[in-house]
C-alpha cells in the first residue's frame, strides 16, 4: 500500500522507516509497475518527514493543489 498517492498529478509518495534497507525487491518492482503507468514515486525516510518536513515539502513538484487551482478558476468566473 502506498502511503500518499494524488491521483491528478499521478504522485506517489513512499515513506519508509528503519526496517527497509538501501532498497528491497517488493519496492522495486512496485514502483516500477507505478512508473510503468506513468506515476512519479518519491522516498522519504520516516527520520526526514519527521526531523525536515520543509525539506521534504520543499522536494515536492511545485504544482498546485487541484482545489488551490478550482477556488482560482472560480474567482476569475466572478
Amino acid at each position: 500500500m502506498l502511503d500518499f498517492y494524488c491521483e491528478p498529478h499521478k504522485l506517489a509518495i513512499e515513506v519508509d522507516g528503519g526496517r527497509h534497507g538501501e532498497a528491497n525487491e517488493h519496492d522495486t518492482i512496485r514502483t516500477a509497475w507505478l512508473e510503468a503507468r506513468g506515476c512519479r514515486v518519491l522516498r522519504f525516510w520516516n527520520n526526514e518527514v519527521l526531523g525536515n518536513l520543509p525539506g521534504v515539502l520543499a522536494a515536492l513538484p511545485a504544482s498546485p493543489h487541484p482545489l488551490a487551482r478550482a477556488r482560482d478558476l472560480s474567482r476569475r468566473e466572478r
